[in-house]
């Protein structure tokens, strides 16, 4: 599976490593992704999902329930 946030979607992005003397090359800026495991109370069991920094606060503000269905809504998890 790639580097995919499963809640919020973010990935990798490209961009330009800038020396001191404007040379450019470049580089990738890799998602802060985790590897966590969560109760679903409705469904009784434990789900792993990747996800970013950003989507654990995600989480931590709507609710697992709420955050898995957006997530399968947008294609994100199956």
């Amino acid at each position: 599976m790639s580097r995919v946030c499963q809640i919020t979607g973010k990935k990798a992005q490209v961009g330009n490593n800038v020396s001191h003397a404007n040379n450019k090359s470049k580089r990738k800026f890799e998602v802060n992704l985790l590897k966590k495991r969560f109760f679903m109370p409705t469904e009784d069991k434990w789900i792993s999902l990747k996800v970013s920094a950003h989507g654990l606060k995600t989480i931590n503000k709507i609710g697992i329930e709420e955050a898995v269905k957006r997530g399968r809504k947008n294609g994100l998890i199956k």
